[in-house]
């Protein structure tokens, strides 16, 4: 059969074919980088293993143009994004050292949650009879009543070793508060902690380290108690006839003994035993940023010290913000958890992921100048006169 092909056809045909090519031009487009838009950013640096932090002296991993590290003299500190987790710079992260009443933290954080702060119990001797000799008190008294939550501003203002004894009483007794202070630091990654003390009070094989102890603090701060506890600077604790005020022993929080209060500064708490030297772990706030530091025994002189040191770490983390790429993280230890079973919707059977369906934008436009180049050859057809059979 011959079919006749008209030159209006022809035209007709064509102007399809044109209108769907450029209607499919877009999407070609669309598919690659347009002119004038930036690059995209340039991948973090992976994090590294956990074995970095074992390594001996400073870890840090700066940017072009960071601020160097501060001198420290400390035999352990590190600092942290509290946030994220990131450790943003360390040395010796993983000595085990003596911690003082930095231990208090640990001893907070399993407690605390145990014990309703309004419950109120009166002090017996026995609660108090071992408390160490030279122990920092609050003046917890035999036969007074307490509530709860006094003794724990106890704890975090004063480091009243001997209100932890009463406290760890109504816990469980003092070898169970250890014991199950112990499992909480497994729980939370801290390997190099073996507590013997809950007050932190010295004793042979007691030691954590500046990597445990910014865990602690970090952790935390996500318990309500815990953050208002160690970042009250004053505070009024029953006595005989009328309560008396008690002071925060953190000096970068309370500004006392020639130390300038830290700007943003939260808290959480210091420690000192002749044995352990002068111990702290602080953490501050800055322009939405929280950094956790963590200072064990400065060997430079002055009781003072650790505060200075603890200021120029936190100076350092927050100026440095962006500009290093972590050492490491305070969860890198952490038990793995229980896989969990995903809750994004999985995609219909035999339908494609949206990352792996076919891309048409390219095959559109291929099939579009086909279809332009045969019209082409249909008006050259038609402008000699000829016809065109299909049998």
């Amino acid at each position: 059969m011959v079919t006749g092909f008209s030159y209006r056809a022809a035209v007709s045909a064509c102007s399809l074919c044109v209108a769907g090519l450029l209607a499919l031009t877009p999407a070609a487009a669309a598919a690659g980088p347009r002119g004038g838009e930036p690059a995209p950013p340039r991948p973090r640096a992976a994090m590294p293993g956990p074995a970095l932090l074992y390594h001996s002296g400073t870890q840090v991993r700066p940017h072009q143009g960071t601020p160097a590290v501060p001198e420290i003299s400390a035999l352990s500190w590190l600092v942290a994004d509290a946030g994220s987790g990131e450790v943003l710079a360390a040395s010796d992260a993983h000595r085990e050292l003596p911690p003082a009443s930095t231990l208090k933290t640990l001893f907070a954080l399993t407690v605390l949650p145990t014990l309703p702060s309004g419950l109120q119990h009166t002090v017996r001797y026995e609660e108090l009879a071992d408390v160490g000799e030279g122990s920092s008190l609050v003046g917890v008294e035999e036969g007074h009543t307490y509530q709860v939550a006094d003794l724990w501003r106890g704890v975090f203002l004063s480091s009243g070793n001997d209100a932890v004894h009463v406290l760890a009483r109504l816990g469980g007794g003092w070898q169970a508060t250890a014991a199950h202070m112990q499992d909480k630091a497994r729980t939370l990654g801290a390997l190099d902690t073996h507590v013997v003390s809950p007050d932190g009070y010295d004793a042979p094989g007691q030691v954590s380290s500046a990597y445990d102890l910014a865990v602690f603090g970090r952790a935390g701060l996500h318990n309500p108690d815990f953050a208002r506890y160690c970042s009250t600077a004053e505070a009024s604790f029953p006595g005989d006839g009328a309560p008396y005020a008690i002071e925060n022993t953190n000096r970068l929080l309370t500004g006392e003994d020639g130390v300038a209060p830290y700007p943003g500064l939260i808290g959480i708490k210091n420690g000192y035993t002749s044995n352990a030297g002068n111990t702290l772990v602080a953490a501050a706030r800055r322009d939405g940023r929280t950094l956790v530091v963590s200072v064990l025994n400065p060997q430079a002189e002055g009781g003072l010290t650790v505060y200075e040191e603890a200021r120029a770490l936190l100076d350092w983390g927050f100026a440095a913000a962006g500009q290093v790429d972590p050492v490491g993280s305070l969860d890198g230890l952490r038990p793995a958890a229980p896989a969990a079973a995903s809750a994004a919707p999985v995609a219909a059977a035999g339908a494609p992921a949206e990352d792996d369906a076919p891309d048409w934008s390219g095959t559109a436009v291929v099939a579009g100048l086909s279809g332009l180049g045969a019209c082409a050859v249909a008006l050259a057809l038609r402008a000699k006169g000829g016809r065109s059979a299909r049998g």
